[in-house]
């Protein structure tokens, strides 16, 4: 009779084959405890949808970077941005938004008033950070300033409450200012309101105002034929990302028709307009992050207060006003923050 093994198992005993078994494991359990740590320490990298009613081209968005760089993030290593720029053409927005919500994007930064309002109706539980909306309660993002609840927080601007303000300062560098036009585009609803200061502010001076329409390039060039028509003497130019997006078109159009202009930040005016007054989009960019470090680190943004913008500036463009064949009085010369020659 033959015996043969079955395995080759059988080869050692059974107290032998316990040891090497025991052994085996316990230098699994030591590798898998560096991989373990390993993955542990692996950073997560957030993604950020970043959502814009204008164009690439505006220097401003720089600021957000620049605000997460100073918080330690990293761009490519521990945050990623998805940029979407609609270039005015405010019927891509929704469709942005609605991406960033499929792709579920863990923070979603939207700039302006319609920005905010695609992304709200893309989500209601990604947070979203917007940067410069006029009137956040009014609109439904907030239920108020100091606890704004639901997804949304960040800053708001005042550029409606300064409008008035545009009309001053017009005035003062415009002698004998009588007519001044009003440009505000139709498809945006934070314009009218801006119309509705101005006109308010124009009446108790006796300045008579015009409004112009405009949302595409032929209507900005039949626009200022019609200020030309009703012989104004300024032209104050709402905000509006559209046309910041056609800034250049529109200052070149306002020195051919020799229109001074007046505008809300300082890149219309760096553009070739005639003054800007308003808060610093750059620094209210650079601010923004610091709502998205906030969050991410897990704050609920229905908790964060709306920050308002406390500080204004004025640029007055010499270049342009000598163009125009006006003398910048010397008093608004000191009052700004910044004369470019």
């Amino acid at each position: 009779m033959f015996e043969y093994e079955s395995s080759r198992s059988q080869k050692y005993p059974a107290s032998q084959r316990r040891r090497i078994l025991l052994r085996s494991a316990l230098v699994g359990v030591a590798l898998a405890g560096p991989l373990a740590s390993l993955a542990q320490q692996r950073p997560k990298v957030w993604r950020i949808g970043f959502l814009a009613a204008d164009s690439s081209s505006s220097r401003v968005y720089e600021g957000f970077r620049q605000g997460m760089r100073e918080l330690g993030y990293v761009e490519g290593r521990n945050f990623t941005i998805q940029w979407r720029f609609a270039d005015g053409a405010y019927e891509r927005l929704p469709g942005f938004a609605t991406e960033f919500a499929r792709s579920k994007v863990d923070l979603i930064v939207a700039g302006t008033t319609l920005s905010v309002q695609s992304a709200r109706q893309a989500t209601r539980t990604i947070p979203i950070v917007m940067v410069a909306v006029p009137d956040p309660v009014g609109e439904g993002f907030a239920t108020s300033l100091s606890r704004p609840g639901g997804n949304i927080t960040g800053l708001s601007n005042i550029v409606t409450e300064v409008s008035a303000k545009h009309l001053e300062l017009l005035s003062a560098a415009v002698p004998k200012l009588s007519r001044v036009a009003v440009l505000i585009n139709p498809l945006n609803p934070s314009d009218a309101l801006i119309l509705e200061q101005i006109s308010g502010a124009a009446y108790s001076t006796r300045v008579k105002v015009s409004a112009i329409e405009a949302s595409t390039a032929k209507q900005l060039e039949a626009g200022f034929d019609a200020m030309i028509r009703a012989r104004v003497q300024g032209l104050i130019v709402a905000a509006d990302p559209y046309f910041e997006v056609q800034r250049v078109q529109i200052a070149n159009l306002a020195i051919k028709n020799r229109v001074p202009t007046i505008f809300s930040n300082r890149e219309m005016t760096e553009a070739g307009g005639l003054m800007s007054y308003g808060q610093d989009l750059t620094e209210h960019y650079r601010r923004a992050a610091t709502y998205v470090d906030k969050i991410l680190k897990g704050a609920k943004p229905g908790e964060l207060p709306v920050e308002q913008p406390t500080v204004l500036e004025l640029v007055i463009n010499r270049t342009t006003a000598k163009a125009l064949g006006l003398t910048v009085p010397r008093e608004l010369a000191l009052r700004a923050d910044k004369v470019i020659e």
